[in-house]
């Protein structure tokens, strides 16, 4: 069995100085990730969600903005449908004790 690579974070100062990079260095995005030990598929990605965000995007492509709004949204749903279920069954309990 393989050993797992630990995924890494990296900042969105760095993504953006490595989307620069591809763009004014004339390197192939492959080579740019060869040169700073990244993943090419990390890159690329970096890459094209940089284009969405600079408007050149696919159409109804989500921004970097739009992404983090989405995620945030998601929690809050999955918490308040958490306190909700908690609330129905606290009901359905003192409901039977009542009786």
């Amino acid at each position: 069995m393989a050993a797992k690579k630990k995924r890494r974070h990296f900042t969105p100062e760095y993504k953006a100085e490595v989307v620069g990079l591809c763009r004014k260095s004339g390197k192939s995005i492959g080579q740019v990730s060869r040169d700073l030990g990244l993943t090419e598929t990390s890159v690329r990605a970096w890459v094209r969600q940089a284009d969405i965000d600079d408007g050149k995007g696919a159409s109804g492509a989500l921004t970097t903005a739009e992404r983090e709004e989405l995620a945030a949204l998601k929690r809050e749903v999955k918490t308040l449908r958490l306190e909700r279920d908690i609330l129905r069954k606290a009901t359905a309990f003192f409901a039977k004790e009542s009786t």
